[in-house]
């Protein structure tokens, strides 16, 4: 799960296995598998960093942590 930011300054948690595309439109969409929208702060560009980030963590078994909302890996041991 990654941590976005909505129009309205609150945070959320998403799950990234959900998202089915993102938009750069002023602001960025985030269109879920089930069809629901959501719009966020985030550009596409920091989203998909973010995204790439967690599922590398998730493939290479590197935690991931969402700490303060700054994102990050743990530093290997």
């Amino acid at each position: 799960m990654i941590k976005v930011t909505r129009l309205d300054n609150s945070k959320v948690l998403i799950n990234v296995g959900l998202i089915q595309t993102l938009q750069a439109t002023p602001d960025t969409i985030i269109t879920f598998t089930s069809s629901e929208k959501m719009i966020v702060k985030e550009p596409v560009e920091e989203l998909s960093k973010k995204i790439l980030d967690y599922q590398r963590s998730i493939y290479t078994g590197m935690p991931f942590f969402i700490n303060e909302g700054i994102e990050k890996h743990a530093p290997y041991s």
